[in-house]
């Protein structure tokens, strides 16, 4: 298969391109406090506002551009060996299976998309949708089925992707269909920002998108899962590692 190289900015370009109208009332907002800059206090508004945007942009460009998120070498602190059958799920955005692909040849790839327009109402991911073609072979599902036979997977990645099960249940539904098509000795592994105060410093409300840590143990013990470890990517990205519950070595 063809070496896939991720391009200088690809990242906080992507960002950019499908949040555009976040960055659009920004804009506007900056027009409207210019338009009131004799104004000290809406003056200093301006100011945060434009600090603000730069922050996000940057934290965005180092998280995704320059840190080593998309080498895939972080996953060897987590896994030795993925096995013979490894699932990629993902919520209709995905960047990473031609790179699981290219870091794991000897493995079987399926790749799971369990987008549904009427639960996952983030507009971002339409738009990435209409840009970036869908990886060969890639299945649409359900939260609720993952077609595959009971404790079949050695490794299942969710990259970035189970945060938008906005609703708990759902969530809960989700990670136990990931716990029943795993192997007794496979291995779950998850990538999310959290909801936390270094989020918080260069998201600003954005961080609600995210869920705390205490949400997410929360899932992952309604699933029966037992968090393994848990390593930082980034400052800003946890990778959490999850085993069938008292499967734990």
């Amino acid at each position: 298969m063809e070496k896939i190289d991720r391009k200088p900015f690809q990242g906080v370009v992507n960002i950019i391109r499908f949040n555009w109208h976040f960055y659009a009332i920004a804009a506007l907002l900056l027009v409207l406090l210019g338009y009131f800059s004799e104004y000290p206090l809406l003056r200093a508004a301006g100011w945060l506002l434009v600090g603000s945007v730069l922050l996000s942009l940057t934290a965005s460009w180092y998280i995704y551009d320059r840190s080593a998120l998309y080498s895939l070498h972080w996953l060897d602190d987590l896994i030795t060996s993925p096995g013979k059958q490894l699932l990629n799920v993902h919520a209709g955005f995905d960047e990473t299976s031609y790179l699981l692909s290219q870091k794991y040849p000897g493995s079987k790839l399926t790749v799971f998309d369990f987008y549904d327009p009427v639960k996952h109402t983030e507009v971002s991911i339409e738009r990435a949708r209409r840009v970036y073609a869908a990886y060969p072979g890639t299945q649409t599902i359900t939260t609720a089925n993952i077609p595959v036979m009971t404790a079949s997977a050695d490794m299942i990645l969710v990259f970035m992707a189970a945060h938008e099960i906005r609703d708990e249940a759902e969530r809960i539904i989700f990670f136990r269909e990931l716990r029943r098509s795993l192997q007794d000795q496979g291995r779950i592994v998850v990538v999310e920002h959290l909801r936390d105060i270094r989020n918080f410093m260069v998201y600003n409300l954005g961080f609600f998108h995210f869920f705390s840590r205490s949400t997410w143990q929360r899932t992952f013990l309604a699933a029966n899962l037992d968090m393994a470890s848990e390593i930082k990517i980034t400052p800003f990205l946890s990778a959490f590692l999850l085993e069938k519950n008292g499967m734990a070595s």
